[in-house]
């Protein structure tokens, strides 16, 4: 056993020995079925903290040879699988994980060092055959192939370490591409390689050394989307376990979308949040705001306003194909939003082809990144919320009427104020403290039809719903009738308690009262 060369299942052991696992090793039984195939070669890009690395190690205990795993994996998913036994401990694994090779290295020479450390461990197993001591290592592995008939299973850790962290330096990204494209193209000692990050594969400029690999990123998991974070069904059963409110982890931690699971959770914040037993935003123990900062403030003709509305609630539509898979070069905002969400900072509904802010832990980092300057009439539309709420809630007409009226005039100069859809994300905006006590839904179905959001307190907050229809050029009047004529109280399936029916008006031609409001109170 080595540190390179089949490294063991002591990284596996750390994990199941933890105080939460979710067991993850259905993964095995989907990447067993890419051994020796055209599917053998396998990018997995996910963002900070949704497990990357004890997938690697899990994969790592399962396939290493020379040690035994059977007894790590009993009771766990992969060992119900009929193929469990046939690649159990297998395969001679090589385990690279390229920040410590790009830390370790000297300036320009990561592959150079890779090759002499990985080198060093197959000589003291393979001695024999590798007496040549300038043989790289796409040849020793050959030869090592060709006289023994051993496969290796390469495991690749922050395999885009290179790109994130020398960004300038395309010479580098180059060379390391070459490097990966000798090592893994039409070579037959390969059984299957997994290699994974934050950012896909597929493009570098003009340089496209890596086009055999299959790619899995946070805009299509394809068949590993139930291993990218913690599945709906996981996180009930973590709630059950430890005695935690589901809708407050939900409301924190839920908002990734995939065709499949459409409710996947941050792993990591969950963990953190069943540790300490509170709703908190851990995502800032891994990553500082400043990085989203440096991407929403960059001069991409309609980036701010789209994330003004996402932040108001709104989806908005994204050319997702455009992305070089790099951080560096950009053309549109389209760009810059497909980063975003292979960072985690953006959620990706692949069927409607539309980004959005996926939960209240990321819109926390959103306002974070806004606090600290350039976005002064947001902030000042967001520290207003929490007035605008209390007086929504105390039935006071007129102030909330004032409120709508000011936060308009801090975004015109953002958002164009001209119909429903665009008053609504205004509304969501002005509203925004309310998500600490609620969850807000954008065209939420009830009744006969949608209303225009709505607003469910969470279980512990003892808060009255809200029901909002909005009207552009009407009555408030108007709002309130359609909110009862259509019955859209009815869709609060399993609420009791107060609704508040909340109608706004927005008249462009009224210049002194541009904004009219009605609230009513209703029991349920």
């Amino acid at each position: 056993m080595g540190f390179y060369l089949n490294p063991g299942n002591k990284g596996f052991w750390e994990s199941v020995r933890s105080k939460i696992y979710v067991d993850k090793t259905g993964l095995i039984a989907d990447t067993n079925e890419f051994i020796n195939t055209e599917e053998k070669f396998i990018c997995v890009s996910r963002p900070r903290r949704f497990g990357k690395s004890m997938a690697v190690k899990m994969l790592a205990a399962y396939y290493s040879r020379g040690c035994d795993s059977a007894d790590l994996f009993q009771g766990f998913q992969i060992e119900k699988n009929g193929k469990f036994k046939e690649h159990l401990n297998q395969y001679d694994v090589v385990y690279l994980n390229m920040q410590q090779f790009l830390i370790e290295a000297s300036a320009g020479n990561v592959t150079e060092y890779l090759e002499q450390e990985v080198l060093e461990e197959l000589r003291e197993e393979y001695g024999g055959l590798l007496k040549e001591r300038d043989t790289g290592l796409a040849a020793a592995l050959r030869r090592i192939y060709v006289k023994t008939d051993r496969q290796f299973v390469f495991l690749v850790d922050e395999w885009d370490c290179v790109m994130r962290e020398r960004q300038e330096s395309e010479t580098l990204q180059k060379q390391y591409l070459d490097f990966l494209w000798n090592l893994f193209k039409d070579q037959p000692y390969v059984a299957l390689a997994y290699m994974t990050g934050i950012l896909p594969v597929k493009k570098y400029g003009q340089h496209s050394a890596l086009n055999m690999f299959w790619e899995y990123s946070m805009t299509d998991q394809g068949v590993f989307e139930e291993y990218t974070g913690f599945t709906e069904d996981e996180v009930k059963s973590l709630c059950k376990q430890y005695d935690m409110d589901f809708a407050g982890i939900s409301n924190w931690y839920d908002g990734y979308v995939f065709r499949q699971f459409k409710h996947i959770y941050n792993p990591r914040s969950v963990v953190a949040a069943m540790k300490s037993r509170n709703f908190s935003n851990y995502w800032t123990a891994t990553e500082t705001y400043e990085a989203l900062k440096i991407y929403m403030d960059m001069d991409f003709d309609g980036l701010r306003q789209d994330i003004v509305r996402m932040l108001g609630g709104e989806r908005v539509r994204v050319n997702t194909f455009s992305f070089q898979n790099d951080m560096h070069n950009f053309r549109t905002k389209d760009d810059i939003l497909t980063l975003l969400i292979h960072l985690g900072y953006l959620g990706y509904d692949s069927e409607k082809k539309e980004t959005f802010i996926p939960n209240k832990e990321i819109i926390g980092e959103f306002e974070n990144a806004m606090s600290v300057g350039g976005w002064t009439e947001v902030m000042h539309v967001l520290k207003a919320s929490e007035q605008l709420l209390e007086a929504t809630l105390n039935g006071d007409e007129e102030s909330v009427a004032r409120g709508l009226d000011r936060a308009h005039t801090e975004v015109a100069s953002i958002l164009t104020y001209n119909d429903e859809n665009l008053l609504g994300c205004a509304i969501g905006l002005a509203y925004y403290s309310a998500r600490k006590d609620y969850r807000l839904i954008r065209e939420f179905p009830a009744g006969h039809g949608f209303a225009d959001v709505v607003f469910l307190p969470l279980p512990h907050t003892k808060m009255p719903a809200l029901v909002v229809e909005l009207k552009y050029d009407k009555t408030a009047d108007s709002a309130i009738r359609q909110i009862r004529d259509r019955n859209y109280t009815q869709a609060l399936e399993g609420y009791t308690g107060e609704i508040l029916l909340v109608g706004i008006s927005y008249r462009k031609t009224a210049a002194d009262k541009p904004h009219s409001c009605i609230i009513e109170k209703i029991k349920k």
